[in-house]
């Protein structure tokens, strides 16, 4: 012990690096967040002993924005002026003198400072390197553990780190499906930085291994401090602690993060299957022009984040090459296989064993690192701004973060940098926290919703033998621009053994991909009994860390002056986000993303014969030409500005079929809209207030059930007309989710648990009809029915993303809309419309002309800004009761008795809501989780769509120009 004594004063006498001011360096003033449950996330043994002796015996800062960040959901919509610091935090640069907790000198050229309210690192380094070193050694003091997991995970070797459940060993061979690395090409990665880029790339190649060398520093610490080693490494049977970092695994957990949060696409295959089913039911032309329905990829009535301007991409062009789409033969698709081996445990207890299996499974909860199965949203973060026009004190405002999951610790880390050519306060993910991903600079701040546009392409690509031989499925060569070449194998063998954290018996597993120059082979089959392989290509594969050119800029307060400055680092990014920008002066926003140009005679919404390339296509270095700045959606000082993950721009095409004309973002356009109505300007806690309420809006309720309740009118049947009278009294109180408090139940809990119920049985008798079971099977595989708050046992929060809200609003609009509709109320009048109706049902699949023409795009009259009103687009065919109202509203009457009918303990049965003794509980199935990537559990905290990390800005001042 003497000797570690000595170590610390060595450390702490040696310190030379000089804090700046509190709110020095230029601070712009005005900058509040959050980040649930706290910034400390070290549980050393006698922490953890203390908390097994009483759950609410935490470590300081473990758990202190907890409540800050539950709590506001009962004081919106009326949070008060001063009450904002309630439920925000001040972030201003920097640490007040009285506020000093503790400050640690890892290196000569760097402090670590520690703040009593909240115990940020405020890193200040008198060099770059230092700086950096010290964002390394804060990232392993907050996370090392979950660092660890995240690196492992990256290197799709998680179960030889911490055991072989079957949840562990699902993500392994999902993510070696995604990022099919080896150890030497993640290596090589990082140092291509200054090949690539020059000067900048060597910046951030300097910058990642002083990064390293801190985590490694504190790393040799804890070795010999156990107070400073996590508990968890001692429960996995690692009581020595972690190997040293290298710059390999930054490029693993970039690789990981950029895989989930980064990219869209890829679905081709899977949209071109359900095409085929499509045309079998309906037939060829009228099946595609459905097909098109359901695909939504630029639906004008979607609504978009920038509201004026076109900015065409992903659009299917009039004519396409006869031979560039490539969709399997029947009954030929078989998906690769991954697991290739197993002995022990892993041979007695299978996971699925393909590339589509992998890609679907992971099994939570099954073990520590389980716990991140199926807890990582991928598009679920949110942004409101208003420009300065319209607010009450003339600066723009901004409310805006990401969702990223609730977990203990979290898996953003808060961290303060200060040094030459850096200052910038906020969050970035644990482990490649090198840069600040989402906070502020001096006077300005930004943050991002994930975009998901398509950068993900499936490539058809002709199987062969090098010796000439006929091609087989099994053939492990294909064509590449008329030669044969043999495919790469990348492989992992993970084993384990049993440990206190997870259980299962020893065991191995090795798994392996299949790699082209047109991407991971996902599977095998025939096109007109051609053997071909399906491939997967990403834009970003091989360049992970190529975006931490545009995060570097972001930090520098001499990149960055001005909303344009922000647009031009933000198109540095290859991940594809959407960018949100505000200062004391202006608002911006900027789609980043690698989107590859096509060729012009493919149809990017299926399967592309390999020979039809990406322009510039450069297989030796995995680029290609991407689109140029201008071609991606931006704009700045729009009136006000919303992202919630959906569709960018007009024109801009959908990746994966989610574009719809219903969308969570129109429930913040809604209360926006309402702030501003009658020239009224908003202030910041409008601004709150408009988010927050916002986040208890059940989208079902507000978007699809006018529409239901229309149809439906007004039962004769008492007990139906008693659930559609509180239904409608749902709807008018503005269809939320909420109580007054902790403690009350839901605010229309009986409409709520109606709708619960019913909203499954109405989709599938809507639609599964007329579809038919297999396709509708499809559909529901490919796009849920329902995102609620529960998802599926997952508890993460964000919802109502990716449902058929959309679907089920239009085709009830179109319905409603027809002549039979309207005639309804007046039976003795119109009667050349009830003959026109007549017709028109006999010819409902295709009505018009112009409909038999899915290339054709309708560009309706749209008000800027504004949601459309008007059926702009309706759908080919209506679907409820096959296009007869009287038949719809039957189908509507019959499953809201059965609704009504329901067990409420069945309906919200959950079993993390069995095991706190909540059973049943409509509040706690929608409840919050945070998962456990660690020793120390959080509770539960009551449901709001929101953000994890959150800022609230109204900045005040700008350095001169």
């Amino acid at each position: 012990m003497a000797a570690i004594g000595a170590i610390g004063l060595a450390y702490a006498s040696s310190a030379r690096a000089d804090p700046a001011p509190y709110q020095g360096n230029g601070d712009g003033l005005g900058f509040h967040d959050i980040l649930p449950p706290g910034t400390n996330g070290l549980a050393n043994a006698a922490s953890l002993a203390a908390f097994e002796l009483d759950p609410n015996n935490k470590p300081p800062h473990n758990h202190d924005q907890y409540a800050m960040y539950g709590d506001l959901v009962y004081a919106a919509p009326h949070l008060k002026v001063q009450d904002l610091g309630k439920y925000y935090k001040d972030s201003s640069f920097g640490v007040a003198p009285a506020d000093v907790e503790s400050t640690t000198s890892p290196r000569a050229d760097v402090n670590i400072i520690r703040d009593k309210g909240f115990g940020v690192p405020h890193v200040y380094g008198s060099t770059r390197s230092g700086v950096m070193f010290g964002a390394g050694y804060a990232a392993a003091q907050d996370r090392l553990f979950f660092i660890d997991v995240l690196r492992n995970y990256g290197r799709a070797q998680l179960s030889s780190f911490v055991g072989g459940s079957s949840g562990d060993r699902s993500m392994d061979a999902g993510q070696l499906v995604t990022a099919p690395y080896t150890d030497a090409e993640l290596d090589a990665q990082a140092q291509a930085l200054p090949r690539e880029y020059g000067a900048d790339g060597q910046g951030v190649l300097d910058d990642a291994q002083s990064f390293i060398d801190g985590i490694n520093a504190y790393i040799t610490l804890a070795k010999i401090n156990p107070n400073l080693m996590p508990a968890e490494y001692a429960a996995i049977g690692r009581p020595q602690g972690p190997n040293p970092w290298t710059l390999g695994d930054i490029i693993a957990e970039a690789s990981l993060v950029g895989g989930i949060f980064g990219k869209g696409g890829g679905t081709q295959l899977a949209w071109g299957q359900i095409l085929q089913s499509f045309q079998s039911r309906f037939g060829t032309g009228i099946g595609k022009t459905l097909w098109r329905d359901w695909r939504e990829p630029n639906d004008p009535e979607a609504p978009t984040t920038v509201h004026k301007g076109s900015f065409p991409y992903q659009l299917t062009p009039r004519r396409t090459a006869p031979d560039s789409t490539e969709l399997p033969d029947r009954g030929s698709l078989k998906s690769d296989k991954v697991v290739v081996a197993s002995s022990g445990s892993a041979a007695s207890s299978r996971i699925g064993s393909d590339a589509a299996s992998v890609r679907r499974a992971a099994h939570p909860g099954s073990s520590v690192a389980g716990l991140l199965a199926g807890a990582l949203p991928t598009s679920d973060s949110n942004a409101l701004l208003v420009s300065g026009a319209h607010t009450t004190t003339g600066h723009p405002i901004a409310v805006m973060g990401p969702q990223v999951g609730y977990f203990a610790p979290q898996i953003l880390m808060e961290e303060d940098l200060h040094g030459p050519g850096i200052d910038a306060r906020g969050a970035a993910f644990a482990g490649v926290n090198l840069y600040v991903e989402l906070g502020r600079g001096r006077d300005y701040a930004w943050s991002a919703t994930s975009a998901g546009q398509d950068i993900v392409d499936n490539f058809v690509v002709d199987l062969c033998n090098a010796d000439g031989s006929a091609p087989t499925l099994a053939s492990s060569s294909y064509l590449m621009r008329g030669r044969c070449v043999p495919m790469q194998t990348v492989s992992r063998t993970n084993s384990w053994t049993p440990n206190a954290a997870d259980t299962t018996p020893p065991g191995s597993e090795t798994i392996s991909v299949s790699r082209t120059s047109y991407g991971t082979v996902l599977s095998r089959g025939t096109v007109h009994g051609k053997p071909v392989a399906f491939t997967e290509l990403r834009s970003t594969f091989g360049h992970e860390v190529d975006s931490a050119l545009g995060f570097s800029d972001f930090n520098n307060p001499d990149r960055m002056h001005n909303a344009g400055d922000f647009q031009r680092a933000a198109h540095r990014i290859g991940y594809t986000f959407n960018w949100l920008y505000a200062d004391n002066r202006d608002i911006a926003y900027f789609n980043s993303g690698n989107n590859p140009v096509r060729d012009p005679r493919t149809d990017p919404l299926l399967p592309v014969n390999a020979k039809y390339e990406w322009k510039g296509f450069d297989p030796a270095g995995q680029t290609a030409n991407f689109t140029p700045f201008e071609q991606h959606p931006q704009v700045i000082n729009q009136a006000f500005i919303t992202s919630w993950n959906n569709k960018q721009a007009l024109d801009y095409g959908a990746s994966d079929g989610f574009y719809a004309s219903v969308y969570r973002s129109q429930s913040l356009d809604d209360n926006i809209r309402k702030g501003l109505a009658g020239g009224r300007k908003m202030s910041l806690t409008d601004l709150v207030n408009a988010m927050e309420d916002a986040g208890t809006v059940d989208l079902r309720a507000t978007r699809n059930l006018p529409y239901i309740l229309k149809v439906i009118g007004t039962p004769s049947d008492p007990k139906l007309a008693g659930a559609v009278s509180k239904l409608r009294a749902w709807v008018a109180a503005g269809g939320h989710r909420r109580a007054p408090n902790a403690t009350a139940p839901y605010d229309h809990a009986d409409a709520i648990a109606i709708l619960d119920a019913w909203y499954p049985l109405l989709v599938k008798g809507e639609f599964a009809p007329v579809l038919g079971d297999a396709l509708y099977k499809s559909l529901t595989n490919q796009i849920s029915v329902d995102n609620d708050p529960n998802n599926g046992g997952s508890h993460l929060g964000s919802a109502y993303d990716n449902g058929w809200y959309g679907y089920v609003q239009k085709d009830l609009r179109d319905l409603l809309a027809q002549p039979t509709a309207r005639a309804r109320h007046k039976p003795n009048k119109h009667r050349r419309v009830r003959r026109r109706a007549q017709r028109r049902a006999a010819h409902q699949a295709v009505r018009t002309r112009a409909h038999r023409r899915p290339h054709r795009r309708q560009r309706p009259r749209r008000p800027a800004g504004r949601a459309p009103d008007l059926p702009l687009q309706p759908y080919h065919r209506i679907y409820c009761g096959a296009g007869k109202l009287a038949a719809c509203r039957a189908m509507l009457l019959s499953t809201l008795a059965q609704a009504l009918a329901t067990d409420r303990a069945k309906l919200y049965a959950d079993s993390t809501c069995a095991s706190a003794g909540q059973a049943g509980d409509q509040r706690c199935f929608d409840s919050i989780t945070f998962r456990p990537l660690g020793a120390l559990t959080q509770p539960q905290m009551a449901w709001v769509n929101r953000p994890t990390y959150q800022q609230a800005l109204e900045i005040q001042n700008h350095r001169p120009r």
